[in-house]
């Protein structure tokens, strides 16, 4: 059967995100961790998962199930990101007396109170960092320029600038960069299946490492939003105006899910408009990965997601096992 080019796109339903030396994909309540052990050799953990708020009527009202997603994203993130840093750890080191005052307090649930601790630790870190400072310059800046409306742009562009010189700086990282480059492997799996391709590293390869469904550009409409509400809503008192801008990340996390959720289901032009700037974003939060990176991520794909099924539902063709036979062929010869 003779291949044809396809620029149409479907909705897969997966997502995922990278971790150290590896990739998360997750499909509905399954999710799977690939991971690079240090020896070379490739593993990979299933598990289901239900969220916080599973079952729940909740999860069907628009702008208020983004609350329950975003919540859940960071407690699986976090959960296959302590998964995949497990393979890295020093087994040799004895326990310090920290440890065994965790352990204590933990009574044996060491893992599970270090990611709940990690978890409130960087929630509180990104506060501080993307809501509250970019607010206690502008208020500097207030003293100066008398315009409230001029302030509240400036506190919000503050707040993007304070965002992506973060990700600049931390990029230099070198497990910060190899992370990204899993990042980019992620999102070029999930392409190439959206874009009707069998998934084999030589077509994760050609695809593009840019997704409009990233977390990337979920936190840079966040910031957007932010700009928004911060702009309307309004109160003299200095407490006051911190607990809104914590208050309200609810609510923009539920606004900012909306919008990612419809730019991955649609190719309408104004919502390709809208989902620019998080694509440019993704130009530093994704790296492009090297053959051994897609390998990982194929077998977390595979782990959750029958991609040979989708083709066939959602392009109306079978994959014909000769055209992963010739790939692996011109892979082997461009080695």
């Amino acid at each position: 059967m003779k291949r044809r080019k396809r620029k149409i796109r479907h909705y897969s339903g997966i997502g995922g995100q990278a971790v150290l030396e590896g990739v998360m994909m997750k499909n509905k309540d399954m999710y799977a961790v690939a991971v690079r052990k240090p020896n070379g050799e490739i593993v990979v953990e299933h598990d289901e998962y239900h969220g916080v708020g599973y079952g729940s009527k909740l999860l069907s009202i628009p702008f208020v199930r983004g609350i329950f997603v975003f919540i859940d994203s960071l407690i699986l993130g976090l959960k296959s990101l302590n998964y995949s840093s497990s393979f890295y750890e020093e087994t040799n080191e004895k326990p310090t007396k920290l440890d065994e005052e965790i352990d204590k307090v933990s009574s044996g649930h060491e893992d599970t109170f270090l990611m709940v601790f990690t978890t409130l630790l960087s929630f509180a870190f990104a506060i501080a960092l993307f809501m509250v400072l970019p607010y206690a310059i502008s208020e500097v800046i207030s003293k100066y320029a008398r315009n409230d409306s001029l302030v509240a742009i400036v506190e919000g562009v503050l707040r993007i600038f304070i965002f992506v010189l973060y990700i600049l700086i931390i990029s230099r990282i070198r497990d910060i960069k190899r992370l990204f480059m899993y990042h980019g492997a992620e999102h070029k799996c999930i392409n190439c299946i959206e874009k009707g391709r069998p998934l084999t590293v030589s077509n994760v390869r050609k695809s593009s490492r840019l997704h409009k469904r990233c977390g990337s550009s979920f936190m840079l409409f966040v910031m957007l939003i932010s700009i928004i509400l911060f702009f309307f809503i309004r109160v003299d008192s200095y407490v006051w105006r911190v607990a809104i801008r914590i208050l309200l990340i609810p609510v923009i996390s539920g606004i900012s899910y909306e919008i990612i959720r419809l730019a991955g289901r649609t190719n309408f032009f104004l919502v390709k408009m809208i989902s620019a700037p998080g694509l440019w974003l993704q130009r530093l939060t994704t790296k492009e990965p090297d053959d051994d990176m897609i390998e990982v991520a194929i077998k977390s794909v595979e782990a959750v997601f029958d991609w040979k099924e989708f083709l066939s539902d959602s392009f109306g063709y079978e994959i014909d096992e000769s055209w992963l036979a010739d790939d692996d062929k011109a892979d082997q010869a461009a080695e």
